[in-house]
C-alpha cells in the first residue's frame, strides 16, 4: 500500500538561469492533489507542466514554496530530503526509455526499483516482480526481456511498475501516452486507473491529451505561463470554462462528431511569450480573444495582475472577464455528467498558509 496523504503545494516557484538572465519558469502555483484522486493538468507547451512535475519530484528543487506531502513538507535540498521525497513521489516520463536501462531485463530493472527503499533477499525480489507485472498487467514472460524486445506500451507499463515497486503515495505522469497508438494508450489509462484504486495514491496526470485527461481526471488545472489560471472539477471545467485561455483550448479539440469549428469559437493566436520577459497585467492578453486587442475598455488586462483575485471568482479563474457559467464552447456541452463530488484541485485562496 501506498503512504498515507495527498500532495500539496503552496505558492511553488521555479527560477532557471537563462542566456540573458534569469527565467521564471513556474510561478507562485499552489495546488493540491488529494489522496486517492486524480488531477489533470493542462497547458500548451512551455506553459511549466514538466518544470513544476520535476520540482515535486525534487530534480529541479524551487527556489520558494512549500511542497507537503501527506502533511509532511519537503523543501530543503539535502541528500536526505531528496531521498524521503524519492520514496513519497515518483515520476514516469513520456519517454520510457529515459527510465530503463537498455541492458538490464525487465526482472533487474524492476527489482532495483522495489529494493531502492526496502531491503529484500532474492526470494523477496522474484516475488515482488511478479506482483508488480500482474498490477501493470504483464504476463510473467516478459521478466527476461530487455526493454528493446518490448513494444512501447508494454515499456511504459514497465516504467509504470518501477514507479508503483515503492509504494509511493504520490504518482505523476507526464506525457504517459503522448507516444502511444489510441488503443493502447486507453488501455494504458484504465490500468492506471485500477492501480489507483488498488493502492491509493495521489495522482497529478500531465497532458496535451484533453481526452486522456477526460479520462482519468477527477479535476483539472490549466496552467498558462508558468501559473494556474484555471482550476475546476473535470465536469464543470469541460462543460463551462471560465477562462479564455482554457476555451480556447477546449475549442481546438477536433471532433468525430461536429464538423468543423464553429466560426465563433477562436483559435489560439501566436505563440506563448518569452517566460524571462512576461506580458504586463494579464499574461494571457496579448492573445486573448476577448481581450484588449479586440474590446475596447478592457485595458484592464494590460495593466492589472488578475491573479490576485483569482482565489475569489468561479473556478479560480485569473481573468477580469471571465465567461458565464452558460457560455459553453460546443465540445464542452457534449461532455456527460460523471462527477461524483466537487473535486476541485485548490489553489492559493484555499490551501493553508
Amino acid at each position: 500500500m501506498s503512504g498515507g496523504g495527498g500532495l500539496t503545494l503552496y505558492e511553488v516557484t521555479v527560477r532557471h538561469q537563462g542566456p540573458f538572465g534569469p527565467i521564471t519558469a513556474v510561478d507562485g502555483v499552489s495546488l493540491e492533489v488529494p489522496r486517492g484522486t486524480t488531477v489533470g493538468l493542462v497547458g500548451e507547451s512551455g506553459s511549466g507542466k514538466s518544470t513544476l512535475a520535476r520540482a515535486i519530484v525534487g530534480l529541479d528543487p524551487p527556489c520558494s514554496g512549500r511542497i507537503a506531502v501527506g502533511g509532511r513538507e519537503y523543501g530543503g535540498r539535502r541528500e536526505a530530503d531528496r531521498r524521503r521525497l524519492g520514496q513519497q513521489v515518483q515520476l514516469v516520463f513520456q519517454d520510457p526509455d529515459t527510465a530503463l536501462d537498455p541492458r538490464m531485463t525487465v526482472r533487474q530493472s524492476i527489482a532495483e526499483a522495489a529494493g531502492a527503499f526496502v531491503r529484500l533477499d532474492r526470494r523477496g525480489r522474484e516475488q515482488r516482480v511478479g506482483e508488480l507485472l500482474e498490477l501493470v498487467g504483464l504476463d510473467a514472460g516478459c521478466a527476461g526481456r530487455l526493454p528493446r524486445q518490448l513494444s512501447g506500451g508494454q515499456r511504459q507499463r514497465v516504467a509504470v511498475a518501477r514507479a508503483v515497486a515503492v509504494g509511493p503515495a504520490v504518482l505523476i505522469a507526464d506525457e504517459v501516452t503522448s507516444a502511444l497508438d489510441v488503443s493502447v494508450r486507453a488501455a494504458l489509462l484504465a490500468m492506471l486507473r485500477d492501480l489507483q484504486r488498488r493502492m491509493g495514491f495521489a495522482m497529478l496526470f500531465i497532458s496535451h491529451d484533453l481526452a486522456a485527461v477526460r479520462q482519468v481526471a477527477d479535476a483539472v488545472a490549466v496552467m498558462y505561463l508558468g501559473r494556474i489560471v484555471e482550476a475546476a472539477s473535470t465536469e464543470s471545467l469541460l462543460r463551462g470554462p471560465r477562462h479564455p485561455y482554457t476555451r480556447t483550448l477546449l475549442s481546438a479539440v477536433p471532433s468525430l462528431h461536429a464538423g468543423r469549428r464553429p466560426a465563433e469559437e477562436p483559435l489560439l493566436a501566436g505563440e506563448v511569450p518569452d517566460p524571462a520577459s512576461p506580458p504586463t497585467g494579464c499574461r494571457f492578453h496579448p492573445r486573448c480573444p476577448v481581450g484588449p486587442a479586440r474590446h475596447a475598455g478592457r485595458d484592464v488586462c494590460a495593466v492589472r495582475d488578475p491573479q490576485r483575485d483569482a482565489a475569489g471568482k468561479p473556478h479560480r479563474a485569473a481573468c477580469h472577464f471571465p465567461y458565464r457559467a452558460d457560455d459553453r464552447p460546443p465540445q464542452a456541452r457534449r461532455v456527460p455528467p460523471d462527477d461524483d463530488g466537487d473535486r476541485t484541485p485548490r489553489t492559493p485562496g484555499d490551501l493553508p498558509s
